[in-house]
């Protein structure tokens, strides 16, 4: 609560309270030029390659991107080769999820799922977990390619919110894709370390950067913490 920016009595339910902002200049941002930020509070899942299509998830375990941005190959195309970073935020942590480079949104997928827990052991038994559970897909155009934020639900989250179009309503039957800009009118443009969105209960996002463009700080390893802002790799570009 010492960094909350609101008092207890200044909540009008639980997810108020749950999804509450922080006091300014509490998650101090690297230098957006050239470090990529950590998008949440969180541990690393996993980080590393692309390799031929797929993102490893957990011993023995992966997932193809193509599952994970809800069939489009086209889109996941462009990311095989490149690097991922899956982050776990567990229920005490922070749960606004920010933007790692600043870019313009470029389109959204809602995927339907199921919700599955997401932490370390249901990662470790559970195939293709984060393709397979509810989850909102989020792509941005930025000075160093496409970048995918793929917001993951899990156990108990009962929705996710966006800044752009608000909740996103979820147990829908179906994908439903969204694009912006051109004649999809103005796409929203956000800047690195600007909240994106947030979820109700722990969850997990999903960086996916094309091939050439990000080298991940060499100390991060699966369960490092982090910081919201902080620096978890360099611009390659």
């Amino acid at each position: 609560m010492a960094e909350s920016e609101r008092g207890l009595d200044q909540f009008s339910s639980f997810n108020d309270f749950f999804t509450r902002s922080l006091k300014p200049g509490s998650r101090p941002l690297a230098d957006a030029a050239t470090e990529v930020l950590s998008p949440a509070d969180g541990a690393v899942s996993q980080l590393g390659t692309i390799k031929q299509g797929r993102i490893f998830q957990a011993k023995g375990q992966s997932y193809t991107a193509t599952e994970l941005l809800g069939g489009d190959a086209a889109l996941a195309a462009k990311f095989d080769g490149g690097s991922f970073m899956t982050i776990y935020l567990s229920p005490s942590d922070y749960h606004r999820v920010h933007m790692p480079v600043g870019g313009s949104l470029n389109s959204t997928a809602y995927i339907p799922g199921e919700l599955f827990s997401v932490n370390t052991v249901t990662a470790e038994n559970v195939p293709r977990l984060f393709s397979r559970n509810e989850r909102l897909s989020c792509v941005f155009d930025t000075d160093h390619g496409s970048v995918a934020s793929v917001m993951v639900g899990a156990m108990i989250v009962a929705s996710i919110e966006t800044v752009w179009s608000g909740l996103v309503t979820p147990h829908r039957k179906s994908i439903d894709i969204q694009q912006f800009g051109g004649a999809a009118g103005p796409a929203p443009k956000l800047a690195a370390g600007a909240e994106m969105g947030r979820f109700l209960l722990g969850s997990t996002v999903v960086l996916l950067f094309e091939p050439g463009k990000v080298h991940w700080s060499p100390e991060l390893k699966a369960g490092h913490t982090l910081r919201m802002g902080q620096s978890i790799g360099t611009f390659a570009d």
